[in-house]
């Protein structure tokens, strides 16, 4: 990231029920659970921005996660993903994952963390090379309107 800049607040949320195929035997999540909740909650805010070409283009180079408390079958989840920095070619966020109030158990903060993903264009041959958000992206993230309707094949 060679420069980065605050932007207003851009978040995405994603609410589902742990189901059994997250769980282990003892019915607790899995910890690759939360990748999928907060590649969910990313895929709201894109989509609510209008960047639908952003997940082809924009993998991840960083990421990091703090497991505090289980999540059990059946529970109710909040996930949120929030864009905290853009830079010229990459995005840094950070995430929460909530459990709601399940069998008289209070509502806890499951894991939190941070990730960072790189804007690549794909050659020809396939190669994968850095290259800046397109203006319209950033304007999308930060002004919380949607991309234009005719997309740039990204």
């Amino acid at each position: 990231m060679t420069s980065s800049s605050r932007v207003p607040k851009a978040v995405g949320v994603h609410r589902t029920r742990i189901e059994w195929i997250d769980t282990d035997a003892a019915g607790i999540y899995h910890n690759s659970t939360v990748i999928r909740f907060v590649e969910a909650a990313e895929a709201r805010l894109m989509d609510e921005r209008g960047l639908h070409g952003y997940f082809p283009a924009a993998p991840r180079v960083h990421y990091e996660v703090d497991f505090e408390a289980p999540l059990r079958f059946g529970q109710k989840t909040r996930t949120t993903v929030e864009l905290t920095a853009i830079g010229t070619t990459s995005m840094t966020f950070r995430f929460d994952v909530w459990g709601e109030e399940f069998q008289g158990r209070p509502a806890h903060r499951a894991a939190h963390g941070r990730y960072v993903t790189a804007h690549i264009d794909r050659a020809p041959s396939g190669e994968a090379a850095g290259r800046p958000w397109p203006p319209e992206w950033i304007a999308a993230l930060q002004g919380g309107t949607r991309a234009p309707a005719e997309r740039r094949p990204y």
